[in-house]
C-alpha cells in the first residue's frame, strides 16, 4: 500500500493537467486576437489615408483649379519651385511635386521637398504615391508592399474583389502569397 501512495504523489493529476491546458490555450487565443487587432488596425490606417490623400489632392485643385504636381504656374502654390505639365495626369517627376505641392498649399503636414523618395509611408511601412494609372484611365493612390490578404480584403469591401477590374487593382493575382502594389482610383 505504501508503493502505491508514493506513485500517486509523483505526477500531476487529470484535474491539473487540464487546467494547464486552459491556461496555455487562453494564452495562445490572447496572442492570435492581439495580432488580429492590430492587422485589421492597419487595415483601417490604409483606408484612412486613402480617405485623407484624395481629399488633399480634391482640396488643391478646388482651390487652385489644377492638380497638385501636375500644376505649370509658378505662383501656385505660393514658394512652389517646381512645375508639371498641366496635363490632368500625376506621371513623371510630378509625383514627387505633388506632395510638396499639398505642404505649400498648406493642405498636408510634412516636410516633401519634390525630390525621388519624398513621399508618405503607408502603415506596412512602404511608400504611398498619387500617380496615373493608365489601366484606371485614371490619377490613383498608389501602395506600396500591401500584404496580399490585406489587399484582397480591401477590394473585396471597397470594389469587386478582382484584382486586375474595378476602382481597385493590385499588381498581381491575390492568390500569390507576396506583397501587392495596390492602385485604388481617385
Amino acid at each position: 500500500m505504501e508503493r502505491f501512495r508514493n506513485w500517486q504523489n509523483k505526477g500531476f493529476t487529470l484535474v491539473e493537467l487540464a487546467l494547464v491546458l486552459v491556461i496555455i490555450g487562453l494564452l495562445i487565443t490572447g496572442v492570435l486576437k492581439g495580432e488580429a487587432l492590430i492587422e485589421n488596425a492597419k487595415t483601417k490606417k490604409l483606408i484612412n489615408q486613402k480617405e485623407s490623400l484624395t481629399a488633399a489632392y480634391y482640396s488643391f485643385y478646388d482651390r487652385y483649379n489644377a492638380f497638385p504636381g501636375d500644376e505649370n504656374i509658378p505662383t501656385i502654390p505660393p514658394n512652389d519651385t517646381n512645375n508639371g505639365n498641366q496635363n490632368g495626369q500625376i506621371a513623371g517627376n510630378e509625383y514627387w511635386y505633388l506632395f510638396q505641392d499639398l505642404v505649400l498649399a498648406q493642405i498636408i503636414n510634412g516636410s516633401y521637398n519634390g525630390t525621388a523618395n519624398s513621399c508618405p509611408t503607408n502603415p506596412y511601412g512602404s511608400w504611398v504615391q498619387i500617380q496615373w494609372n493608365a489601366a484606371l484611365q485614371s490619377n490613383a493612390v498608389v501602395f506600396n508592399a500591401i500584404p496580399y490578404d490585406t489587399a484582397e480584403q480591401v477590394d473585396r469591401k471597397y470594389d469587386d474583389g478582382v484584382y486586375n477590374t474595378g476602382s481597385i487593382r493590385a499588381n498581381t493575382i491575390y492568390t500569390t502569397q507576396t506583397n501587392k502594389v495596390v492602385y485604388w482610383r481617385m
